[in-house]
C-alpha cells in the first residue's frame, strides 16, 4: 500500500477544488472510510494520511470511524482491546494537522468522528427515543466555532442500510415489503426533528448535514428511472419536503450524476441551508487518486480503500 502515496499527488493537483487561485477560506472533508479504514491499517495510515493532508480540509466528517476487521482479513477484532480507532482519532486527527476530534452518533460499531482545526462541541448524541424510533448507527449535532462570532451547525448520520426492517424476524418478507426503506424514513425524520426542526430561523444560519444515507435521490431519477412512489425515495424526499436542506452536489451539478460508491449509487450526501449555500464556491466527490474504489479480490465485502468516495466543499465565508 506504500505505493499509493506519491500516486495520491498527482491527481490532487488537477482537482479543481484545489486548484483555485487565492486563499480558501472553509474546505470540509466528508467521506464513509469503509471499518476505520482497514484498507489502510496495515500501513499506519499512512496514505490516508498523506491524502488528507494533500487536501487541507479545515474539517473532517468520517463514516464508519471505528476499526473493525483485523488487517487483510475479515475476522472481527476483539472489542476494545484490539481498536485503534475510535479511541486514538485525536492522534491520527494530529498528524494531518487538526487539533479537535469528536465522536458523534456511536450506537454500535459505525460511528461518525468530526475532526478540525476550530473547536468543536457536541450538542446531541442521537441513537433514538428509547420507545419507538432505533438510530442504529447513531447520529450527531455538533457545533464548530468558526470564530468572529460565525457558527457552523454539524449534523452527522448513517442510516440503517438494509432492504429487510430492524429486528424482523422474516428478513426475506420484511425486505419484500421495502420495510428496511420505511425504517430509514423513520431514522430520517426523526434526526431532522432532534436537530434543524427545532432551531427557530435554521434557513438563515450556516448548517452542513452529511453522512451515509443508504438511500437514493428522486432528485436523481433522470438516472435511475424509477416509479417516483418508490419507497427507496422516501428519506430524501422527507428533507426536500421538510426542511430548508439543499442537496448541495445535485444543486451544483443539475442534470450531471455523481456516484458516491463503487456501486454506481448516490448515496452519500451533503445537505447546506441556503444561509451556507451563498458561500460555497464549490462541492464534488473525488473519484481519482487514493479514494479510487477497487473492490478486494479475495474479500469481496471490502474495497480499498473504500467502497464510497468522498466529497469535499469549499466555502468562501
Amino acid at each position: 500500500m506504500k505505493k499509493f502515496i506519491l500516486a495520491v499527488f498527482l491527481p490532487l493537483l488537477s482537482f479543481s477544488l484545489l486548484a483555485c487561485a487565492g486563499k480558501k477560506d472553509l474546505t470540509v472533508l466528508y467521506w464513509n472510510i469503509q471499518n476505520g479504514m482497514w484498507s489502510d491499517q496495515g500501513d499506519g495510515y499512512d496514505n490516508f494520511v498523506a491524502f488528507v493532508k494533500g487536501i487541507d480540509p479545515d474539517i473532517c466528517i468520517w463514516c464508519e470511524a471505528e476499526s473493525r476487521y483485523i488487517t487483510g482479513t475479515d475476522k472481527k477484532m476483539k472489542m476494545p482491546e484490539d481498536q485503534y480507532l475510535p479511541w486514538n482519532w485525536d492522534l491520527l486527527a494530529a498528524r494531518y494537522g487538526h487539533q479537535y476530534t469528536l465522536v458523534c452518533g456511536k450506537r454500535d460499531g459505525f460511528p461518525q468522528v468530526i475532526t478540525s482545526k476550530y473547536p468543536l462541541r457536541i450538542v446531541k448524541r442521537l441513537t433514538g427515543n428509547g420507545d419507538d424510533v432505533i438510530v442504529v448507527h447513531g447520529a450527531g449535532w455538533a457545533k464548530v466555532d468558526l470564530g468572529k462570532g460565525r457558527e457552523l451547525n454539524l449534523v452527522t448520520l448513517h442510516t440503517y442500510p438494509f432492504k429487510y426492517a430492524y429486528g424482523a424476524a422474516d428478513k426475506e418478507a420484511s425486505a419484500a415489503a421495502r420495510e428496511g426503506d420505511f425504517f430509514r424514513a423513520v431514522e430520517m425524520k426523526y434526526i431532522c426533528e432532534q436537530t434543524i426542526a427545532g432551531e427557530p430561523g435554521a434557513a438563515r444560519q450556516y448548517w452542513l448535514m452529511a453522512g451515509d444515507f443508504n438511500a437514493i435521490s428522486s432528485a436523481d431519477n433522470y438516472h435511475y428511472n424509477r416509479d417516483l412512489s418508490d419507497p427507496a425515495f422516501l428519506v430524501h424526499d422527507y428533507i426536500r419536503n421538510n426542511t430548508p436542506y439543499i442537496d448541495l452536489i445535485e444543486d451544483m451539478h443539475k442534470g450531471e450524476f455523481r456516484k458516491s460508491t463503487q456501486s454506481g449509487r448516490r448515496i452519500d450526501m451533503v445537505y447546506v441551508t441556503p444561509a451556507l449555500r451563498e458561500k460555497v464556491v464549490e462541492a464534488d466527490y473525488i473519484h481519482d487518486g487514493f479514494p479510487t474504489s477497487v473492490r478486494d479480490s479475495v474479500y469481496r465485502k471490502f474495497c480499498h480503500p473504500s467502497d464510497h468516495y468522498p466529497a469535499i466543499v469549499r466555502l468562501k465565508l
